[in-house]
């Protein structure tokens, strides 16, 4: 075991240093244009065995389980940032490019793969299926502070949340054909429906669970909210996976359902979540590093077959299954090719293809490293242009407005109330009103605001203007009350604006 090879002092160290680097890689990933990601990998490949020697590391089960530990936080935080009312318009195309867009990939890239290498049919497809599927981490790194417009960035955020459940069940499917006496294509169309609508149905209903427990259950700390979120979705997975179904579908439904409902404590949940996924990020990229060797990856074949096989995956295969997949739907051709040049591979075809090394099928560690360099030249070329094509293409959205502020409370569980955070903008009610001249539900207060990053201690004849950042403390009970006050209040100010428009 990899654990096993270092005393307890040396294993804490050690992952001190791994995490201290992570977190300096990834200060300078956007400064330099280079992915998170590939920087991460490096800093595995710079601690292993042919690197600084520091940790000899080729356990491939391992490898598996802390990569997918991995990937259910990352599916789980980009869920709970994840609006539904942004998804929403945007669910066909997304599904159909979670499923439809995904097989066509993965048939395509195993066309190229048979006629390029000495492989079976079966195994041509297995890898098309490993490298079918964009990957959650790296879109929703590269998306999450670039100014892509909103419909492109929610498109593909849906899409490669929703289309790790295509890739694994393909994969799994194609290694049990494999390995079987007698296999049976059969069978692979109803344990499809049964893995999605399991993991439909177990996700909508634990994460409407989480939401409600989340909010009727009163601890005595503010820090203990974040943890019951976490335990959620890893129980989300383990029991829609034990039940049969989709895990990591049943992880981001659940996520959905929590993140876009009311929830006590919810940017502590949201911080710590993050915060989360950042570690799980650096922790499984540098242990996919850390098992990788450099002198069997950067081979003349591997290079050379890896590149060819990037290209098809790149400039043939994905536009292809993306105007397929969309070939009705209200997207222009502009779009359609932002789309296809913004599928990123990343940490999932890299999981993935640690499966047939642990089934023990032939020629799974040359498989393994073949998945390994596509991910790098599809996350090195598509990652750091993605800003560039969508300006090109000019699908550049309007600037992010990313709060960097932030208001720590004491724990307040016991006191039954809760920090609000709500902004104004240009069509809100309480724009241009003075404090006093505002009336707030009883036992509604306005704590703080935050205007241009800048706090401002409010008093009676402060001002509020658009965009301000109102952080209202209020007791539970009340905490309805305000919020319908609050969208009173908007939706009345759009209706004097329609009333006025009409009357000129």
């Amino acid at each position: 075991m990899f654990f096993d090879a270092f005393g307890t002092d040396s294993f804490l160290l050690l992952t001190a240093l791994l995490l201290f680097s992570g977190v300096l890689v990834a200060k300078f990933s956007s400064r330099w244009g280079i992915p998170a990601l590939i920087l991460f990998i490096m800093v595995g490949m710079a601690f292993g065995s042919e690197g600084l020697g520091i940790v000899y590391f080729s356990d491939a089960g391992t490898a598996q389980v802390i990569g997918v530990f991995a990937l259910v936080i990352i599916l789980f935080e980009g869920g709970l940032h994840t609006k539904w009312g942004t998804v929403r318009a945007v669910a066909v195309p997304s599904l159909s490019l979670a499923t439809l867009g995904v097989l066509i990939t993965s048939l395509i890239v195993g066309l190229a793969a048979y006629l390029l290498f000495e492989l079976s049919w079966l195994e041509s497809f297995l890898f098309g299926a490993i490298v079918g599927s964009t990957d959650a981490a790296a879109v929703f790194a590269a998306l999450k502070e670039r100014n892509i417009k909103a419909k492109m960035g929610a498109t593909l955020e849906a899409e490669s949340g929703t289309n790790d459940p295509m890739a694994v069940f393909l994969t799994l499917s194609l290694i049990e054909l494999i390995t079987a006496e007698q296999p049976s294509f059969w069978m692979l169309i109803p344990t499809f429906f049964l893995q999605m609508g399991l993991g439909l149905i177990i996700g909508l209903a634990l994460g409407k669970l989480a939401s409600l427990s989340i909010n009727r259950i009163k601890l005595d700390s503010s820090a203990l909210y974040p943890i019951f979120s976490v335990a959620f979705a890893l129980a989300t997975y383990s029991i829609t996976a034990f039940s049969g179904g989709s895990g990591f579908l049943g992880v981001y439904v659940a996520a959905l359902v929590i993140g876009n409902s009311e929830l006590t404590y919810r940017y502590s949940i949201f911080q710590f979540n993050e915060g989360f996924a950042w570690m799980a990020q650096i922790l499984m990229f540098v242990i996919l590093g850390l098992y990788v060797f450099p002198s069997e990856l950067f081979t003349a074949a591997i290079m050379v077959n890896g590149i060819l096989l990037s290209i098809v995956l790149i400039l043939i295969a994905r536009p292809i299954a993306v105007f397929l997949s969309m070939i009705t739907m209200n997207y222009s051709t502009k779009e359609k090719l932002f789309i296809s040049w913004a599928g990123l591979r990343g940490a999932v075809p890299i999981v993935l293809a640690t499966f047939p090394i642990v089934e023990g099928l032939q020629n799974s560690q040359a498989l393994f490293n073949l998945v390994f360099f596509v991910v790098l030249t599809s996350a090195l070329v598509q990652g750091s242009t993605i800003s560039l094509v969508a300006k090109k293409m000019n699908l550049v959205g309007p600037k992010k407005d990313i709060p960097h502020h932030s208001i720590e409370l004491i724990s307040m569980g016991k006191a039954k109330a809760e920090m609000i955070q709500y902004q104004t903008n240009a069509e809100s009610a309480v724009v241009g009103k003075k404090l006093h001249e505002v009336s707030f539900p009883n036992r509604a207060n306005i704590s703080a605001i935050i205007r241009n990053n800048e706090v401002i201690t409010p008093y009676g004849e402060t001002e509020i203007k658009a965009g301000d950042f109102l952080y209202i403390l209020v007791e539970d009970k009340y905490k309805e009350q305000l919020k319908k006050t609050l969208e009173q209040r908007v939706q009345k100010s759009e209706q004097l604006m329609k009333e006025k428009d009409a009357s000129s």
